[in-house]
């Protein structure tokens, strides 16, 4: 890769490292005209791999519309997205589906689990779907990680709501993929599980060698990141790194403020 102009919003890749995820002038409008709500508004952007990043706003700062394009679940209006190397903005729905199963890990707010199937047998789906022989040796290794190596005939209906996050992360794990995709992963769970389900998302970085990219509102959720992007009207606005969970929440205070006199005007 040539080189190319820093922006504060650019970290450093590391030594011997790759970018996992850029965003390269993205922007998302919804809408035309007056009535067009612009989501996103230029977003430049490069993660290493093997980094943890978190990204909070305001309600209504772009962080879903972020998520979304950053992850091929949504395009872009303009700009280009890459992951892995693979520049996905334009690629046809069939390869872009394929790169998902793949390449890619999501883990969401509601586990998002098959109920029919057993905890090995979600844990598996990505294989199945991607058209690859399911790996059961592969699935016990992540399911033993995520500390569930003796529920893998259970159902996610006799899991507590902790233990389905497990699951979850663990079929997000499975292909080893190049980026893990986190929308509030810890929203429906208490404090004690949270902290558990975060630790795991951090062991997977430190230990596995994973990317993880996280949507969240809890400022303690952030601080298991190694930087914290803060998106304000569509833009990313700040970073911190390394930072406590009270610096980072008094950094959101700041941005909601600003956000409701905006709003107010």
């Amino acid at each position: 890769m040539g080189l190319r102009k820093k922006r504060h919003t650019e970290p450093e890749a590391t030594p011997g490292g790759s970018w996992a995820v850029e965003l390269r002038g993205v922007r998302r409008q919804y809408g035309r005209g007056g009535g067009a709500v612009h989501a996103l508004r230029g977003i430049d952007l490069a993660l290493p791999s093997g980094t943890f990043t978190a990204v909070m706003g305001p309600s209504g700062s772009g962080k879903s519309t972020f998520l979304q394009c950053a992850a091929g679940l949504d395009r872009p209006t303009d700009g280009t997205v890459v992951l892995g190397g693979t520049a996905i903005t334009g690629m046809n729905e069939n390869k872009l589906t394929e790169l998902r199963r793949t390449r890619l890990g999501f883990v969401f707010q509601a586990f998002n689990l098959l109920p029919s199937l057993t905890v090995e047998q979600n844990v598996l789906l990505p294989m199945r779907l991607a058209g690859r022989r399911p790996d059961r040796r592969r699935a016990a290794d992540v399911l033993t990680r995520v500390g569930l190596g003796d529920k893998g005939r259970r159902r996610p209906g006799e899991l507590s709501g902790g233990q389905q996050q497990r699951v979850a992360i663990a079929r997000a794990l499975v292909t080893d993929p190049d980026v893990i995709f986190a929308d509030e992963p810890t929203g429906a769970l208490d404090t004690t599980t949270a902290q558990e389900i975060l630790g795991l998302l951090r062991a997977a970085v430190d230990r596995m060698g994973a990317t993880v990219v996280m949507v969240t509102h809890d400022p303690v959720a952030a601080a298991h990141a190694d930087r914290v992007l803060f998106l304000a009207d569509g833009a990313i606005v700040d970073q911190l790194t390394g930072a406590s969970p009270d610096a980072i929440a008094g950094r959101m205070s700041t941005l909601t403020t600003r956000a409701a006199m905006r709003a107010a005007a």
